[in-house]
């Protein structure tokens, strides 16, 4: 069977590659023919994308087979003109204001055409007008803007339009300015990481890889570390005979090359440290690291010297200061604000902003073992190095008991036990930033400057249990402000947001006959003692962030998807989904439910489609890499305009209420990303993929008894030889020895942006000669790019 283009004659072998040709061909009479076919089928098809198989072929799924065809939708077929709700010819474009809080936009009548933007930056938000039944009402924003018969398709506004700024380099940047972030010049300058380094393996000109022998002794070694090779299976390949001798190792087997490691490779992140929780006559273990040492590791990685951020900045658009950015954690408002106490009691304070992370996950598949790993990243590094596991912008900081005291009965004891267990080893692990958070630590970066800095508590990463179990909140209410989940549903919310100072009064009735009822009415459980009270400049409800991955993706979107289902019924979607014609393996829902034309009761689709569109707006326009007031205001909009038509869940009978927390934390979104930047600075997805490597990965490699003893060696072990493939590289490089000319090009890309910012220099003509490591070294978050011939 074959299908034929009435303009050029054209044939194809299948109906989805017709559609696909009316989308892209540009001849008028190809043009004529596809107008015509939309007139045919009576709703336009876009000529923008490829177009839907017509009801009266038998599409075929991706297995071959036909799909079975309807007889109408799933409604029925009886319709009317009210049904199909599209611009008349003679009818005029209307305009629809969005208030963003600082003035009123006119949005333009738009085209669906245009929803997608070129750069990824998500499609548009715009308020809804009050709903009306389908019978009387006026064209909405949510309607196909096309005109039947037209060629041309009307022009479009919207977000994508007044975000274009968001592609641009900041027109006005202000520095924090005074002593902040400042150099410590009274000392002399430390040699450079990678230099200490050397003289501790006594590396030479000669022999890079020091202590192996060679090349080939130290690839080996880092092949059977890195790529997951068991200790006995590298035995029995070293015992082959002639390898040792062809290769000239230093090891023939892997304990060996363990002794290596151990003993001449120097400790570049701390070692895990083995202490006991007990309660009652039970002891659990606790593996941690000394995390001041973790937080110099990373502060004063070499590969990370260039990139570090030192002091708070403010972005902006434009040279007046009306439109602020937010983008890197640096450019939030809690490092400014903290950052200005610090200056009155402590000038010249460096602040290092510290996240963390915690997640039970399951290492096993059928014995239900569990690690509780800990993760600890520092907000100076940017966001790109951060997201990557091969950056090490991550360290292993802890991992928790994951006893269930199950020698417990009692449920309410056996919670509130482990709670306080939990709060107990976190205590005990974050005791030493009480103390270098008020009165700071000198802490040398990877190019050797030394600064005094000063640890704080920015962020705590975690899904919903987490935030609770970690702030004290009760299940099901908000972990942030004071809202209890009978609550949840309303929009606005009408609460305010947790008062720590409340909170630490009722924590210090703890052992009186008050502690109960005073925790109580704080709305908090009793814990003994939170880890975060003993934490300077921090307020944990602040540091509670938004999750993309639990809340969006496997929370308010899995919520929707469920609603709609039952809506549509579980039959018409399949149908859907099986009608879809095969693209590269991906299946592509060109024809999704949006397009059914009545609800159950001859109920208006308007709110139904109103309140899915505004939160995959919201879905989009979270994850945005920068914002700014204008992008914040449209995610207010998109989350205003799904609360004003929530109501077509409870009139189908879907929904009861809305007391649902992942719903209602959005309303802390914008809160968050101009406290702490953009949300791709604490999403849970990076944390979630870290479980790979140091849990996973860290069980497999073991004999799966007294597992964690094995896997904290294991995890010592792969740092040190990572470390040292970087300073190997770094030595070769030296070797070399590459110079820069004069005038060549320094360009500023901070990485990992939307938009690419560039800032050029020109290097002084008397720096001709200068080596480029050293030249790397002083310079903050630059990236050498050689032009020239000695590139």
């Amino acid at each position: 069977m074959s299908f034929r283009c009435s303009g050029c004659r054209s044939n194809f072998t299948r109906q989805g590659d017709l559609f696909q040709h009316f989308g892209k061909s540009t001849k008028n009479a190809c043009i004529v023919a596809c107008n015509h076919f939309e007139n045919s089928i009576r709703k336009p098809v876009r000529r923008d994308m490829p177009r839907h198989p017509s009801s009266s072929e038998s599409p075929t799924t991706a297995s071959g087979h036909t799909a079975q065809q309807f007889e109408g939708d799933f409604f029925g077929q009886e319709y009317d003109d009210a049904d199909f709700p599209f611009f008349d010819e003679d009818e005029q474009e209307t305009s629809v204001e969005v208030d963003l809080g600082h003035g009123t936009d006119t949005v333009d009548g738009v085209d669906e055409s245009d929803s997608d933007d070129e750069d990824g930056m998500g499609g548009d938000v715009r308020h809804e007008p009050e709903t009306r039944s389908a019978g009387n009402r006026t064209p909405q924003r949510h309607d196909i803007d096309i005109e039947m018969g037209s060629d041309t398709p009307m022009a479009r506004t919207g977000p994508a339009e007044h975000l274009d700024h968001l592609r641009k380099a900041p027109a006005h940047v202000t520095h924090f300015g005074g002593q902040a972030g400042v150099a410590i010049t009274d000392e002399s300058l430390s040699p450079s990481a990678y230099h200490a380094y050397s003289d501790n393996v006594n590396s030479s000109r000669a022999n890079p890889w020091a202590p192996f022998s060679s090349r080939i002794d130290w690839e080996l070694a880092r092949w059977a570390k890195l790529r997951g090779l068991g200790s006995n299976a590298f035995t029995e390949l070293l015992a082959i005979e002639g390898i040792h001798e062809a290769l000239k190792l230093s090891y023939r087997n892997t304990d060996e090359l363990n002794k290596i490691i151990d003993n001449e490779l120097p400790t570049r992140r701390p070692t895990f440290t083995h202490q006991v929780a007990q309660v009652g006559d039970e002891t659990f273990d606790l593996f941690s690291r000394d995390i001041l040492e973790c937080i110099r590791a990373l502060y004063g990685d070499p590969e990370h010297a260039q990139y570090l951020s030192f002091a708070p900045e403010r972005h902006y658009t434009d040279a007046n200061k009306t439109e602020c950015l937010y983008h890197e954690m640096h450019t939030g408002k809690w490092w400014w604000s903290t950052q200005e106490i610090l200056e009155k009691t402590k000038p010249g304070a460096t602040i290092v902003p510290v996240i963390l992370s915690s997640d039970k996950t399951q290492i096993t598949l059928f014995r239900n073992k569990t690690a509780y790993p800990v993760y600890l990243t520092i907000g100076n590094l940017p966001k790109s190095i951060r997201h990557k596991p091969s950056r090490q912008g991550h360290i292993l900081l802890a991992y928790l008991p994951t006893t269930r005291l199950t020698h417990i009965t009692n449920k309410a004891a056996r919670r509130r036990t482990l709670a306080n267990m939990f709060h107990a080893c976190m205590t005990q692990i974050l005791k030493p930033l009480e103390e270098a958070g008020v009165s700071g630590v000198i802490m040398t970066s990877g190019d050797g400057v030394k600064r005094r800095c000063h640890p704080l508590l920015a962020s705590y990463v975690g899904d919903y249990p987490e935030q609770c179990l970690v702030t004290g909140a009760y299940n099901g209410d908000c972990p942030v402000c004071e809202c209890g989940h009978d609550e949840l549903g309303d929009f606005p919310c009408k609460h305010n947001y947790r008062e720590l100072d409340l909170v630490f009064e009722a924590l210090d009735k703890l052992g009186t006959n008050e502690f109960a009822q005073a925790c109580r009415e704080a709305n908090i459980k009793p814990l003994q003692h939170p880890f975060w009270e003993i934490l300077p400049y921090a307020n944990i409800f602040q540091s509670i962030t938004p999750d993309i991955l639990h809340q969006l993706y496997q929370g308010v979107v899995k919520y929707l998807i469920s609603w709609l289902t039952s809506i549509v019924g579980e039959a018409e979607i399949d149908a859907r989904v099986t009608r879809l014609p095969p693209n590269h393996a991906m299946r592509i829902f060109r024809k999704g439910i949006t397009t059914l034309s009545r609800l159950p009761g001859n109920i208006s689709t308007a709110p139904l489609v109103c309140a899915m569109r505004a939160l995959l707006d919201f879905l989009y326009l979270a994850q945005y890499p920068v914002h700014s007031d204008t992008s914040l205001a449209f995610l207010e909009t998109s989350l205003r305009t799904f609360h004003e038509n929530k109501h077509i869940f409870v009139t189908l009978g879907i929904r009861n209420g809305f007391k649902i927390p992942k719903l209602h934390f959005l309303e802390h979104y914008k809160r968050c990303i101009t406290l702490l930047g953009t949300t791709d600075n604490y999403n849970t997805e990076a944390t979630e993929r870290l479980h790979i490597d140091f849990a996973k990965d860290a069980y497999t490699a073991t004999n799966h008894k007294e597992e964690f003893w094995q896997m904290t060696k294991w995890l010592e072990r792969r740092e040190k030889v990572l470390y040292h493939a970087n300073y190997v590289t770094w030595r070769i490089q030296q070797s070399t020895k590459s110079t820069i000319s004069a005038r060549e090009e320094v360009r500023w890309e901070p990485p990992d942006m939307a938009c690419v910012w560039r800032q050029k220099m020109t290097i002084h003509p008397s720096r001709k000669g200068v080596d480029l490591n050293e030249l790397i070294s002083p310079i903050s978050k630059v990236q050498i790019v050689l032009t020239g011939p000695e590139k």
